[in-house]
This record gives C-alpha cells, sequence and structure tokens, in this order.
C-alpha cells in the first residue's frame, strides 16, 4: 500500500476531495494530513472524515527534523494541497519526484514565490488573460520550478472576476488532481 501524507494550509477543499478520492482504493491511501495553521478549515474536515491531521509549527518543518523524520516514517509520496510553505531542501532531497504540488494557473506563468491562491486571479484578471489553468508539478528547491507532471486549461472571458476564476480553477483541481496523482503514483512503480 503506498502511503500518501497531504500537507495543507486552509480550508482542506482539495485534501477532501483525495482523502474521499483514495477512501476505498486498493493500493493508495492518505495516512495523514499535516497542517501548518492551527485556525485551518482543514482540520474539521478531516475529523469528520476519520483522517489523521496533525499541526506543525515552521521550526519543526525547518529547524528541526520533526517532520522529515515523521515522513520517512509514514509517507511513500507527498502531496501540496493548498500548501504555502517552501519545502526545505532537506524534504526534497529525501524524496526526490516523490513530492507532488498543484498551481492554480498555467507555469510557469504567476508563479514563484508569493504567487498563490487569490493573488494568481487577480494577476490573471488584471493582466486580462484569456485562458488560466492548472500545473500539477514535482516539487524542487525552487517555488513553482519542478517538472511538469500536467496541465488543463480553462478560457476566461472580459466579464470573469478573479472570484469567476478561481472557481474555474477550483473545478479543474477538483476533476484532475487526484487521478493525476493516482497516475503519477502507480507509473512510478512500473
Amino acid at each position: 500500500m503506498t502511503r500518501i501524507i497531504v500537507f495543507a494550509s486552509g480550508s482542506g477543499s482539495n485534501a477532501e476531495n483525495i482523502i474521499t478520492y483514495f477512501k476505498n482504493h486498493e493500493k493508495i491511501r492518505v495516512a495523514k494530513v499535516l497542517c501548518n495553521r492551527k485556525d485551518a478549515k482543514v482540520f474539521e474536515r478531516c475529523k469528520r472524515l476519520n483522517t489523521p491531521c496533525e499541526f506543525f509549527t515552521k521550526v519543526d518543518f525547518t529547524d528541526n527534523d520533526r517532520i522529515l523524520s515523521l515522513l520517512k516514517l509514514e509517507a511513500d509520496f507527498i502531496v501540496l494541497a493548498g500548501f504555502l510553505l517552501k519545502i526545505p531542501e532537506k524534504v526534497v532531497k529525501a524524496f526526490p519526484s516523490k513530492i507532488i504540488n498543484i498551481h492554480p494557473a498555467l507555469l510557469p506563468k504567476y508563479g514563484g514565490k508569493g504567487m498563490y491562491g487569490m493573488h494568481v486571479h487577480y494577476a490573471v484578471k488584471k493582466n486580462n488573460e484569456t485562458e488560466s489553468g492548472i500545473t500539477i508539478h514535482f516539487v524542487n528547491e525552487n517555488y513553482d520550478e519542478g517538472a511538469i507532471i500536467f496541465q488543463a486549461k480553462t478560457s476566461i472571458i472580459p466579464e470573469d472576476s478573479p472570484e469567476d476564476i478561481a472557481n474555474k480553477i477550483h473545478q479543474l483541481e477538483y476533476e484532475h488532481f487526484p487521478k493525476v496523482i493516482e497516475n503519477t503514483i502507480l507509473s512510478s512503480y512500473v
């Protein structure tokens, strides 16, 4: 059984979608969710879904080896689902091509430090883009620069607000993220 640990920082809608998708999977399961914000709604979702969810501090992640040790014991793959901290190099090196992130834009556009959530959608709107989308990619030492696994696009019309763009992007995330995780994990064992 391949074990996924999901990292989340916010509401946890993508984490819930992933947990639900793999709930009865024969080969893959979500072992745990890790969260760096005590007030994140992902804790409520995990409680409802009977999935362990654990809080950790930035110090646990970057300055000591508590999280790295936990990952080495409990994870085969790591999935970032709305997680806002940069992954420390020691974690990237311990899990090469085994950390998967989703970004709410078509990388390399609108990537990098500070480009997350609504910041991306406001930038897409401001630049009068005619399309946006999602990028699912492996994580490396730099924000949003890991090898791209999958992209999906959606049209943007001039009347779309940043909130409308966000809704279109969420639909792509919910539709594609769990399937791409599944395909990536299963193909890694071929």
